[in-house]
């Protein structure tokens, strides 16, 4: 046998056994993956502020969800081109082995033919060579399959190990996402019971806040109970007069039958008020007007109010209480009672809440303790026990005029005479007159005789 035949049969047994070779079981080993570790969850501790923490881990598993859902997604689609770069591959494959068995199958025939040339030795030496050019060809052909198809099992290797390592990213997700869940819902469950402890809370901090106002409330009602109850020492009452008493001087004028009259008066008081208004209040006798002459109308008529160094104040009415017409009142408007900053004395709310008052000369000469006692047939009016003053202090004797302090420091009366106080709960005037430098038509000597009738009408121990 020649050495051109035997390089044909090694040919022919070579590609024979790359033709039947079982390529898919000569895969390499696979390499194994790294455990992955798995993810514990995230430690809450219990000295941080529940409120921001549990707000701020509920953000971050917000964020974390939304990237997660990203990165499933991607690994999703990248999942899917890599099947379909694999399918691409196997079908590559298969078809590269069906083109290598159409060679193989050629060869085959070749063989055969050569076998049938060799047998015949009838070939010539040109169709030899044709046919050594075909083996040849062919045998490139397969070479080049076979280097294409190692390339298409080197890329299918990969794609599998691409499709293992997503499968494991997929798993590990799905293992954090179960976690974050996990997580959140531990953080919403003490959430819920931050809330309610705080409702609780809440609600204990209201009920003692409001236990605390009505324990203030109460306090403030004893205290006030306490401070109205307990009385007040006369030297203190009159110390208060003292700085508070203010001056109010009248100038009238009229006719007379022998020329003109001409009257001046200036008398100390104290400022009252009946909670709406301020007033200073004084018995006629310490003012212009006589209750002993009949039918005479002043024709002017000034009040001033002052009190020590303040600004004088001119009246702009003088008012003549309805309880009892001696009591005169000068109402004052918020300007004028800021001006002259005296103290204003509200009139007694329980004026028989002791059985004893504080008398106070009008002038300020003195003050003592009195008793009084009611008088059922004159509800407006209590008797004054001068003659058992329990401390008298100062030269004085009492008098119309004077001015009658509860022992609470409030303001209770007028001695409209020597034995009875008007005891004053409101100051309706009965009559108003307007001071001016002509008051004529007011027919002040008209009002007066009414006055001076009513008194004389009065039982004869309050005239």
């Amino acid at each position: 046998m020649n050495k051109t035949l035997l390089l044909i049969i090694c040919d022919f047994l070579l590609l024979n056994l790359l033709a039947l070779t079982r390529w898919e079981k000569a895969e390499p080993p696979r390499a194994k993956q790294p455990p992955v570790p798995e993810l514990g969850a995230n430690a809450v501790t219990k000295e941080q502020d529940l409120v921001d923490t549990m707000r701020l881990s509920l953000a971050d598993e917000r964020s974390a969800r939304e990237e997660l859902a990203q990165k499933l997604s991607q690994t999703d689609a990248a999942l899917a081109t890599r099947e379909r770069t694999l399918a691409q591959v196997q079908a590559e494959r298969n078809a590269v082995a069906s083109s290598l068995t159409e060679t193989q199958r050629a060869a085959a025939e070749l063989g055969q033919k050569f076998t049938a040339a060799t047998q015949e030795a009838t070939l010539t030496k040109e169709q030899l060579a044709q046919l050594q050019r075909e083996l040849a060809e062919r045998q490139a052909e397969a070479d080049k399959q076979r280097r294409s198809l190692a390339v298409l099992e080197k890329q299918q290797v990969e794609a599998r190990r691409q499709i293992e390592g997503l499968t494991m990213a997929v798993v590990v997700a799905e293992q954090e996402k179960k976690n974050l869940r996990e997580t959140a819902d531990t953080l919403r469950s003490q959430v819920e019971v931050e809330r309610t402890e705080r409702q609780k809370v809440q609600e204990t901090t209201t009920q003692l806040a409001q236990g605390v106002g009505q324990l203030a409330e109460k306090s403030g009602q004893l205290t006030r109970e306490i401070r109205e109850n307990r009385p007040i020492n006369a030297n203190v009452l009159y110390n208060d007069f003292l700085a508070n008493r203010v001056t109010a001087s009248f100038t009238a004028s009229r006719k007379g039958f022998l020329g003109a009259v001409n009257r001046q008066k200036d008398a100390s008081t104290v400022l009252v008020s009946n909670g709406q208004e301020v007033f200073a209040l004084l018995h006629v006798a310490d003012t212009v007007f006589s209750l002993t002459e009949n039918g005479a109308n002043w024709e002017s008529l000034s009040v001033q109010l002052s009190r020590g160094a303040a600004g004088r104040s001119a009246a702009r009415a003088v008012q003549f209480v309805s309880q009892d017409p001696r009591v005169i009142v000068v109402p004052l408007d918020s300007s004028q009672a800021t001006a002259l900053g005296a103290k204003i004395y509200p009139l007694a709310a329980d004026p028989f809440k002791f059985p004893e008052a504080v008398l106070i000369d009008g002038g300020g000469r003195g003050y003592g303790e009195v008793g009084f006692k009611l008088d059922a047939g004159d509800p407006g009016f209590v008797r004054v026990d001068n003659r058992l003053f329990k401390r008298m202090f100062g030269d004085f004797a009492p008098k119309r005029g004077d001015l009658v302090f509860s022992k609470t420091g409030e303001f209770l009366g007028i001695m409209v005479n020597d034995d009875y106080c008007a005891v004053l709960k409101e100051l309706r005037p009965i009559k108003t007159i307007t001071p001016g430098s002509d008051i004529r038509a007011q027919s002040t000597g008209e009002f007066l005789d009414q006055v001076i009738a009513r008194v004389r009408a009065m039982p004869l121990k309050l005239q």
